[in-house]
């Protein structure tokens, strides 16, 4: 897949052109299937703030681009419709718009719903996340970042990328997402690490990351 793993969405022209470039056309000649999952996974998280990322209302930009269509793929009610339905529903589709809330969470369905296992195959969609929904494409998340319960407390997610992300760097509403903070995080994980700010995203192309940003951002590691 081609991802572009964002901190805030698409917050500005420079991801947005990114965004354009990967899909190779222009967004309103682009369907869309948006995932809302990892919400009921985060304790911040409530049907409202769901409700508002699907209706094109969240703080970050994805839904609200103008696409062609868009329509919605809940993963919790994959297994009990089977693959022969759903399978195309995400073949057909330009892009899959992943929505933040827990990583854990979305990971533990995207193997449930038998997503994960299908997305090394879409070679031409394009992977948008935002927060949760991209630091599940990464090996972990750091024990910070885990608030669902999940068999074991694991901090591991898909593992599709070989970086880990520490996304909303210096944000408002998160005081303790300091760059001293992003740091220690860092630490505790192997291999590359980023921290990035709400205005900066990371495409990945071939397995090859590129940093994209009007805000603030530091590797870490690797």
């Amino acid at each position: 897949m081609k991802l572009l793993l964002t901190s805030g969405g698409v917050s500005n022209a420079s991801i947005h052109a990114a965004l354009c470039g990967l899909l190779g056309k222009p967004v309103a000649e682009a369907s869309a299937l948006c995932i809302p999952t990892a919400e009921y996974g985060h304790p911040w998280c409530t049907p409202a703030s769901a409700w508002r990322f699907v209706a094109g209302h969240s703080p970050a930009p994805m839904c609200d681009l103008g696409w062609r269509s868009l329509g919605l793929l809940e993963l919790t009610a994959l297994p009990s419709i089977g693959a022969e339905r759903w399978v195309p529903w995400v073949q057909e589709a330009d892009a899959l718009l992943v929505d933040g809330g827990d990583a854990a969470y979305l990971g533990h369905w995207l193997r449930q719903s038998g997503l994960a296992e299908l997305l090394p195959s879409l070679a031409s969609t394009v992977w948008v996340g935002v927060s949760a929904g991209s630091m599940v494409m990464t090996p972990r998340i750091g024990p910070a970042f885990v608030g669902w319960p999940s068999p074991g407390a694991s901090d591991e997610t898909l593992g599709l990328v070989d970086f880990s992300i520490f996304p909303h760097l210096n944000h408002p509403d998160m005081p303790h997402n300091t760059l001293a903070h992003a740091e220690q995080w860092a630490a505790a994980l192997p291999g590359a690490c980023y921290a990035i700010d709400d205005q900066t995203a990371i495409q990945v192309v071939d397995g090859v990351p590129e940093v994209i940003s009007e805000g603030h951002w530091q590797q870490l590691k690797g």
